[in-house]
């Protein structure tokens, strides 16, 4: 896990994040001690959520269409 300087950190800022996305979290330390984590954030989509379209059919449409093909 990489460690860097409040500074360092606030000058190279797409640097740690690119590093954060990488690596998975960068600690940043402040001159008081204290410590904070940079870690990436998971999108919480799921892969079979994708945007429809527009067919222009109606319901009926399509339940007729599908059961016109079980019946085959």
């Amino acid at each position: 896990m990489t460690i860097y300087t409040f500074s360092e950190a606030r000058q190279k800022l797409a640097s740690v994040l690119e590093k954060a996305k990488t690596d998975g979290r960068v600690l940043v330390k402040r001159k008081d001690g204290s410590l904070f984590a940079i870690q990436p954030v998971s999108k919480k989509e799921s892969p079979l959520d994708v945007e429809g379209i527009d067919i222009g059919l109606s319901a009926d449409e399509i339940v007729g269409i599908v059961r016109e093909v079980r019946e085959r």
